[in-house]
C-alpha cells in the first residue's frame, strides 16, 4: 500500500489558495490514523476499519476542519482494505 494522500478539488480562488496547506494537514492526519490502525489491527472487518480510519483522521484535525471534511469514502475504504490485507508501504 502506498502512503495515503488527500487531494482537494478547489471550487474558487480562496480554496485554491488554501489547497496546499490544507491537503498537507489532511494527508498527515490520514497517514497517522492509518499507521495507528494498522499497528493495532486485530481482525476487524473492512467496514469497521474504514469507519475507524475516518474517525481517527477527524480526531487528528482541528474541530472546524474535521466537521467540514467529507472524504471520498471509496478511497478511505481502499486504505482500509489494504490495512485488512496487511499491505505495507
Amino acid at each position: 500500500m502506498s502512503e495515503p494522500h488527500v487531494t482537494l478539488e478547489p471550487r474558487d480562488p480562496v480554496q485554491e489558495k488554501l489547497r496546499g496547506p490544507l491537503e498537507q494537514q489532511l494527508t498527515s492526519a490520514l497517514q497517522v490514523a492509518a499507521e495507528r490502525i494498522r499497528d493495532s489491527y486485530t481482525g476487524e472487518p473492512v467496514e469497521q476499519v474504514c469507519q475507524q480510519l475516518l474517525d481517527e483522521t477527524r480526531a487528528g484535525l482541528h474541530p472546524d476542519i474535521a466537521a467540514a471534511f467529507q472524504p471520498d469514502m471509496d478511497e478511505f475504504c481502499r486504505v482500509a482494505v489494504a490495512i485488512v490485507r496487511g499491505e505495507t508501504t
